[in-house]
């Protein structure tokens, strides 16, 4: 696209609320730079300003997000044409998602991701997209109202686990793998309770699937329970369903614990209580030191 100036505007890339073009654009990102242990003559000087960068990204992250109500991050492949099964289905799945009351949260870029912010746009829900730093640039897509970029995976796939309440996973590659491994390992490991996770896409996740069953749980390397923790289905309104559903549940739990809690303080409460009125009075005690009462006998009868 030409500019006014007759400039190209050509690449951008965008480096938290840096945005660079042409020239200016380097070629290693801030995660390639963090972890490049060939660098460590440069530890000691740079790594201290960068943990406050990184501190900057969680803080703009919290901050941002605070007051986001209840919603559902969705993943998928930025390579999905808008025309394929997958960006249909995510388009579908983001509007439902709106009218259930969920935000839509993801990783702001094309094809699937894109979809699904679409769907939840016009459907007059939030969308949100968390980019990330990458050598060949996306950009956040156009359906996103609100957006944040970020330097580094870390500190963006916090904020993809700490404000939803459940993942929806469609056809993708190794970024897509990372995000639904990452939430079967929290969830597996208690980090985060009843967190729905849903494989949308029957047919494509059919061999994971049969290789999880047949050699990963074959082999106790994960229990037959933990297969269980995945929702599949093709079905926009059963995935929606299955989410509700879970946080429902949840709810219900957590109120039952505080319940349990309330009426435990009170039975606490009303045992103190009655501990400080049983026992003889004050001067009774006196009077059973002293021995039997006095009388008029003189022999003591």
């Amino acid at each position: 696209m030409t500019q006014s100036n007759g400039r190209e505007r050509g690449q951008e890339r965008h480096r938290g609320a840096v945005t660079l073009r042409r020239q200016s654009i380097t070629s290693s990102t801030a995660d390639q730079r963090l972890l490049d242990s060939r660098a460590r003559a440069d530890w000691k000087t740079k790594d201290a300003w960068r943990a406050l960068r990184i501190l900057s990204e969680f803080v703009e992250g919290f901050d941002t997000l605070a007051d986001l109500p209840p919603a559902v991050s969705v993943f998928g492949s930025a390579r999905s044409k808008p025309d394929s099964p997958e960006c249909q289905l995510a388009e579908a799945l983001g509007a439902a998602l709106a009218r259930a009351g969920y935000a839509v949260i993801t990783g702001g870029g094309p094809g699937v991701m894109e979809a699904a912010n679409r769907g939840a746009s016009e459907a007059g829900g939030h969308s949100v997209g968390l980019g990330i730093e990458l050598p060949f640039e996306q950009g956040i897509n156009e359906w996103v109202d609100l957006a944040i970029d970020f330097r580094y995976f870390f500190a963006r796939k916090t904020m993809f686990v700490k404000y939803a309440q459940a993942f929806v996973v469609l056809p993708g590659g190794f970024g897509t793998m990372d995000e639904l491994f990452e939430a079967l390992t929290l969830v597996q490991t208690g980090k985060v309770t009843r967190f729905p996770v849903v494989l949308m896409g029957v047919d494509y996740w059919q061999g994971l699937l049969d290789w999880l069953r047949d050699t990963m749980a074959a082999e106790g390397k994960i229990g037959p329970v933990d297969l269980e923790l995945i929702c599949v289905t093709d079905d926009v309104a059963a995935a929606v369903r299955h989410i509700v559903e879970a946080e429902a549940a949840l709810n219900a739990e957590q109120e039952a614990v505080r319940e349990e809690a309330v009426a435990r303080v009170a039975a606490d409460q009303q045992a103190a209580a009655g501990s400080t009125t049983v026992g003889p009075v004050a001067g009774d005690e006196r009077a059973a030191a002293d021995g039997p009462a006095a009388t008029d006998d003189p022999a003591g009868r």
